[in-house]
């Protein structure tokens, strides 16, 4: 399957994540403005039609960046985004999680990306800044629904949420996708991406390629070296054979990179290259 759908949206798997656009840790303006219009536009080129973004990423600057380099957009590019959070004068990242500002939010996002309407929003939760953690989101989400019945937002999911969470969502309206960190050495999640699956929605990972801190494992080296791919082409791979609902929003800054990643999607891991894999976990 190289498909899935998002609610009604059909998206490829295979994505691009606009936060790596901004400064260093998604704060301040880009290395290099002209290479960042640049990586959207050939990712577009390329077949991704799903773009992960936020306003507070920069903030205001890699919305600002999507809008000058694909507006207007095509008609099956789908753009998800995120509320919940703003960044301090320092780069810090802190909550904003009441119904006006996750209003705020909205609105911050439809003008920075030049839409009447938005795509997918995802409540990103800020009980822990750091991990998913338990706490009552019936405030944040009927809030978001009222927007979504407003016709300012089309779907809605979840971001750095638990299972008992996406459950107490789907009560007050429909969930499309849950965006948390996972990846090939960060697996707490498995439990919910085949909970998610059974029910349909999208599980889509965050620093799939370990973030500010790169993948490093030899199992993951020596695999990859076998199949002529690099280490990170090799983790995009097994990610993508992990479950069928699993949409990948690599980030880079480089129109190279983005190239190595996209080539991922083509990459397929024989069943003795994913057990092996799968095995990273317990020896990393």
């Amino acid at each position: 399957m190289n498909t899935f759908q998002l609610g009604h949206l059909t998206v490829n798997r295979m994505g691009y994540g606009a936060m790596q656009l901004a400064g260093a840790h998604a704060f301040g303006q880009p290395k290099n403005r002209d290479e960042a219009l640049a990586v959207l536009r050939e990712a577009v080129e390329s077949g991704v039609n799903h773009i992960d973004t936020s306003d507070f990423y920069g903030p205001h600057i890699t919305n600002q960046l999507i809008r000058e380099a694909l507006h207007p957009y095509r008609d099956d590019l789908t753009i998800v985004t995120k509320v919940g959070a703003l960044r301090g004068a320092d780069a810090s990242w802190l909550p904003a999680q009441s119904p006006q500002e996750l209003e705020t939010a909205v609105h911050d996002n439809l003008r920075n990306l030049g839409l009447d309407v938005l795509d997918v929003v995802n409540m990103r939760l800020m009980f822990d800044v750091m991990a998913p953690a338990e706490g009552d989101i019936e405030a944040h989400i009927t809030k978001l629904a009222e927007l979504q019945q407003r016709g300012l937002i089309r779907h809605i999911g979840l971001s750095n949420a638990t299972s008992r969470q996406v459950q107490q969502a789907r009560a007050i309206t429909g969930i499309v996708c849950v965006q948390n960190q996972y990846n090939l050495v960060l697996r707490h999640d498995d439990a919910l991406i085949d909970e998610l699956a059974q029910q349909g929605i999208a599980y889509v990972p965050f620093f799939p390629l370990g973030g500010f801190s790169p993948l490093q494992s030899s199992i993951l080296a020596e695999v990859a070296a076998e199949l002529d791919a690099t280490p990170m082409q090799t983790a995009l791979a097994w990610l993508l054979q992990r479950a069928p609902n699993i949409l990948l929003i690599p980030g880079t800054s480089t129109v190279a990179h983005l190239r190595q990643n996209l080539a991922a999607s083509k990459l397929v891991l024989p069943e003795q290259a994913v057990q092996r894999l799968n095995s990273v976990i317990t020896s990393v």
